[in-house]
Order: structure tokens, then sequence, then C-alpha cells
């Protein structure tokens, strides 16, 4: 169901960037990438404060169906409206995808293969956005036609299907960790249990808009730095495919590695390196070189994902009762993530184009990946209760 949903979405970030360039400048077509988060941000506050419990069926149902709808709203946006509109659907159906994964390894997966369970799912989802970018450039030619939309509509049915199958194994799953009370909180409250749940677990979540925010630079600048290389013809998203390729390999051993290192240390160590060799691409033009460059960058950045996704999973295993705060403030911090990115890569890359973009952000992220390193606590532990 991941991969499918994968392809899906990936054909779709491939070609909302190209789409938006036709109409706009790359600084303004950044802008209007990150209003999808922010709308993702307002929803994360809205499903913990009005969803009582978080089930993953119905949360990857609803997902399903806003999905259904955003290819047609992006296909007929010309104004910049139709594409803000067209962006906070896509917030809220991604939103909705994180929170129904995080849901399905809480309940269904035992604590100590959480990194192992998000590791595999990185497996599936990689290799969803990296035959995306390839399907999607296939299928791309001198004026954007009906085609690209259909093939993503092809795979999210086929998506569909496998949720179905999904439903049906899982209600004969025996394994499902214990789930907290359904307890009402009033606005304030609410509030209050975020504020505090986020500053014990800030460190964590500072990685996770890190890695947004490298994700969103790809994402957002990627399709056009691809544009740049003529040679590659028709298969142009290779770029992308070389960003996407080693988390579906990386995924696979990460649990090995966090379990002897700890999941906050090699998650922090992963990205400061792999932002380290990003740094490269202010010196190379080949492009061969970039795209090795490029794949060793998101080899490294690869391992953090999940080792990051299996820390907040120990988290809601730990405390239940605030698994939805938990899922929020996570989802939030993603949200912020693909705020800034976009926003901050179509504004570099029109001041100083985009490989050097890629090398700002890059040397960002060694300093940030190193001072959570050295500062972040070994033992942070979640027993905040609602009030």
């Amino acid at each position: 169901m991941v991969l499918m949903w994968t392809v899906f979405d990936g054909i779709l970030s491939y070609l909302a960037p190209i789409v938006m360039t036709e109409h706009m400048s790359v600084a303004t077509m950044g802008v209007v990438l990150g209003t999808s988060s922010i709308a993702g941000a307002v929803f994360d506050f809205l499903i913990s404060k009005f969803f009582l419990s978080t089930n993953f069926r119905r949360v990857f149902l609803i997902m399903f169906a806003v999905c259904l709808v955003y290819p047609l709203i992006l296909w007929q946006s010309t104004a910049i409206w139709m594409f803000l509109v067209a962006m906070a659907i896509w917030g809220f159906y991604y939103d909705l995808h994180n929170f129904g994964n995080f849901d399905f390894v809480g309940r269904n997966i035992k604590p100590e293969e959480h990194s192992s369970s998000f590791g595999v799912i990185t497996v599936f989802q990689s290799l969803g956005y990296m035959l995306a970018p390839i399907l999607a450039g296939l299928v791309l030619g001198e004026v954007i036609g009906w085609e690209p939309y259909a093939l993503a509509w092809i795979f999210l049915l086929i998506g569909f299907g496998f949720f179905i199958v999904l439903i049906s194994i899982t209600r004969t799953n025996k394994r499902k960790i214990k789930t907290g009370p359904i307890i009402k909180i009033n606005f304030f409250n609410e509030i209050h249990l975020w504020e505090s749940i986020g500053k014990k677990i800030f460190p964590v979540l500072l990685l996770t808009m890190l890695l947004n925010i490298v994700d969103a630079f790809f994402w957002t600048i990627g399709p056009l730095y691809a544009e740049s290389f003529k040679s590659f013809g028709d298969f142009e998203g290779v770029i992308l495919t070389a960003y996407t390729l080693p988390s579906l390999l990386v995924g696979w051993f990460v649990g090995s590695v966090t379990a002897k290192f700890g999941k906050k240390r090699s998650g922090f160590l992963a990205f400061a390196i792999g932002s380290g060799i990003l740094t490269l691409l202010a010196f190379v033009n080949n492009p061969a070189v970039i795209i090795g460059v490029i794949f060793l960058a998101s080899a490294s950045i690869g391992m953090a994902w999940p080792a990051i996704n299996g820390v907040y999973a120990n988290y809601i295993n730990e405390a239940p009762h605030v698994e939805k705060e938990i899922e929020g403030v996570q989802d939030f911090f993603t949200n912020i993530g693909y705020v800034i990115g976009p926003m901050l890569a179509g504004f570099l890359a029109q001041a100083f184009g985009d490989a050097n973009s890629f090398a700002i952000i890059g040397l960002v992220g060694v300093i940030a990946g190193l001072l959570l390193l050295v500062f972040t606590p070994k033992k942070i532990s979640i027993t905040e209760r609602p009030a």
C-alpha cells in the first residue's frame, strides 16, 4: 500500500514545481509550495484536539479520499489562489499518511522492532519515490497534458486495493500494544500538553524539521536542477532517483546500526555526515559526479529517517495516553520543515543557483547535526499525562 501511494505522491510531487513555474517565478513557487505545510501544521493540532482516538484504518481511508481529489485540482490550476488550494489539500493528505504510519507501527509492532519497521517502510517509500520521477519523466512532454495525472490516479487506486487487504490482515493480528484511555482535553490544556512534550523531545523534533527541510529542497528545486541537464532526455528524473534510491538499501539494516549506537545518536550522526557530503555540490559540475554525490549524501541521510521515527514510536509505546499529541507535535515539526524548505530553496536557487543552494543547506546540516549529537541527553522520557 505504501509503495503504490508513494508512487502516486511522487509523480505529483515531481510535477508540481514544473507546473507552477509555468505560471510564476521560482521564488514564488517555493512560497506556494511551503503553504502546503502551513495547512498541514494547522491540521496537526486539529487532529489532536478533535480526533478522540487515532486509528490507522480510519486515517488511511480519509487519506485515500482526499488524494483522489488532489490531481484534479492541480491539473486545473492556473492562478496562484488555485495552487494554494491544491497545496492545502496536499498538506492535508500527507499528514494523514504520517499519522497512519505512526499509529500502525505503535499499535502492531514490538518496541524493539520500531526502527526496523520504519526501516522497512522507508524502503518501500524510497522505492516509490525512486520510480515516480522516472515514470513522470517518461510521460511528460513539451506541454504537460493529462497523462501524468492519469498515471498517478492508477497507482492511487492500486494502493487502495492493498489498503483493503491491509484491513483484512490486521483484523486477525493478535499482537497489539495497549492504548491509552480516551480523554477529552480543553483547548488550553492541549496547548500546554504540546508545549510540555515539545520541550522534552525538542532535539528529536529539530532533527525531524531539518530532515524535512533537506527533503523539501530536493523535491522543490530538484526537478528544475534536473532539467538543466538536457543530456538526460526523458530520464531527467534520474537526479531525484539518485536521492531516493539509497534509502531503499539502507532501510534494511538500520535496525542493527541503531541497536549498537542508539536511535538518536545514529540519526544525528548520519544526518551530519550526509549534509557534509551535500556541500560538495558547490564544487562539481559533471552530471555523473553530481549523481554520485547526491547518492552518497542520501545514503547517509537516509539512515536518519527510520532511526528517528523509531524514537517516536518508542515514545508512543511508552506513553500511549498522549499518542495523538506525540504524533501531532512530530508532524507539526515535519510541516515546519516543509514550510521553511520550499521557501528557502526557492529564494536561494534564484539568488545563488540550484547547486549552491544544496551546498548551503548542507553546511547548515553539518553544524546542526554535530551540535545535536553533542548536547542531546542520552535518555529522554515521556511521562506527561493530560490534566
